[in-house]
């Protein structure tokens, strides 16, 4: 390690399990602030969430400071100058509403620590997962390198988000802003994540990326009896679904003319690696009340989650859908359609190519309106990327097993920021669990996920400074 000494680890990590009271009462602290972002009634409160953080990390060696945006601030902080890897580590501090109150078995803003039904210890609190306990993982990771050596062993710098939970707009200009500082770093460290089960823990590598578009089919320029003018005149309902229908062919694949162009296969390596994994296509769709994959044919429901790219329908509206029945034909009709994007397709692209194949569809007295909402790219890192071997050799010191590479269905875009505007791979490793019920009432975070999300991230630090 680094001007550090390597039984300084074994120190370390004794810190934080001799500790571990303290952190959870900072953590406690934290998770009684009401930092929901989307509700400009706790403005205040966001501040203050931020303003925490900063004396915390201040108090433990990091020039930490809370910097304005349009929106709530962004805590940009950095440690001591240090020989070696520079990391970044990003998380937010923000949360979800709480609604509905009434599903909560306790104060949302009111941390309990509970034992639920399988014996396990959890911490009952809105954020407590999402994203707060998670971030003070790696926290009072420093704070424990800190109390031990005074020092950390890599250079660190934090990035904490209070918007994330609420669109995350301003956060790319202030990357742009401040592009030469952040980007000095040499990877990015995002704690936003699960494990892959309760004593495997993972490393998210592939992202998938998201083009969202609205489109509402206008016909005739009113609302039409369906007995005067059924079958002459055009029904958007129709059409609409005549649309919606041919973007998907019967083999499962998306029809859009050059969607695969762009679109590469995994390797047979990770291939193997995730038929390793246990996972069961039957138990995960079963749990959703289904058995038959829909994707691609030949496709296991992994590489349809991870590594293949999506289209699909999130919302249809058009003519009467009251109660009871109105023999209507509507005017418009509209849809709400979705892409998720894998490594190497380009949003713009995406979006052209549906445009025109709607446009292609639309018969000459009709239009259609279009309206974007949002595209990011997807990322992956390279599988023998340096610092991925090295945080996987970290995870693996803790747990006593090999930590996995998997992928996310999902897109965080915060990933694809830090490579399009900071040239920055990044590695995803979080310490959640499928059952924490983010956004849900009563959400929690396991006791043992904090405590050994504090201890990996000690180990992930010494492995960078190897």
């Amino acid at each position: 390690m680094t001007d550090l000494k390597a039984d300084h680890l074994d120190a370390v990590l004794a810190t934080v399990d001799a500790g571990l009271d303290q952190s959870l009462e900072r953590l406690y602290a934290l998770l009684r602030i009401k930092s929901i972002s989307t509700d400009p009634a706790y403005k205040a409160e966001c501040q203050r969430a931020a303003d925490w953080i900063v004396g915390e990390l201040n108090g433990i060696g990091f020039a930490a400071a809370a910097h304005a945006t349009p929106g709530h601030p962004v805590v940009w902080a950095r440690g001591p100058a240090q020989e070696g890897p520079h990391v970044l580590f990003y998380a937010h501090y923000d949360v979800q509403p709480v609604d509905p109150l009434n599903l909560w078995h306790s104060d949302p803003f009111e941390p309990v620590l509970k034992t639920d039904a399988q014996g396990r210890q959890i911490i009952v609190a809105r954020g407590a997962s999402d994203d707060k306990g998670q971030m003070l993982t790696f926290i009072e990771a420093c704070r424990a390198w800190h109390a031990v050596t005074g020092a950390l062993p890599v250079q660190v710098s934090l990035m904490l988000e209070g918007e994330e939970e609420s669109g995350g707009k301003n956060l790319p200009p202030f990357m742009e802003a401040n592009k030469q500082a952040l980007g000095a770093a040499d990877i990015a460290l995002v704690c936003d994540t699960d494990m892959w089960d309760r004593q495997t823990p993972s490393i998210t590598t592939m992202l998938r990326g998201m083009v969202a578009e609205e489109i509402e089919i206008t016909c005739a320029d009113k609302d039409l009896h369906s007995g005067m003018f059924g079958n002459a005149a055009r029904n958007p309902n129709q059409l609409l679904a005549e649309i919606i229908a041919s973007l998907r062919a019967p083999d499962g694949s998306v029809t859009l003319e050059g969607f695969y162009d762009d679109v590469a296969e995994i390797s047979p390596e990770i291939k193997a690696q995730w038929a390793g994994l246990g996972f069961d296509d039957a138990e995960f769709l079963g749990e959703a009340g289904l058995s038959i994959p829909a994707g691609e044919n030949n496709r296991s429901v992994l590489e349809m989650l991870w590594a293949r790219p999506t289209c699909e329908i999130n919302g249809i509206i058009g003519g009467y859908t009251g109660d009871g029945f109105k023999t209507v034909i509507p005017a418009k009709a509209s849809a709400k359609i979705s892409f998720r994007l894998v490594s190497g397709m380009v949003p713009d692209k995406i979006r052209a190519a549906f445009r025109r194949h709607v446009e292609a569809m639309m018969p000459a007295d009709c239009s259609v309106k279009f309206t974007a909402h949002g595209g990011s790219p997807a990322i992956t890192v390279p599988s023998d990327g340096t610092y991925l071997q090295q945080a996987l050799g970290g995870l693996s010191a803790e747990w006593g097993k090999p930590a996995v590479i998997t992928g996310s269905g999902g897109s965080i875009p915060v990933a694809g920021d830090f490579k399009r505007i900071l040239g920055l791979d990044t590695l995803l490793i979080g310490f959640a669990q499928i059952d924490d019920a983010i956004h849900s009432p009563n959400e929690k975070y396991d006791l043992a996920s904090f405590h050994r999300g504090i201890r990996s991230w000690v180990q992930v630090l010494a492995a960078f400074a190897r």
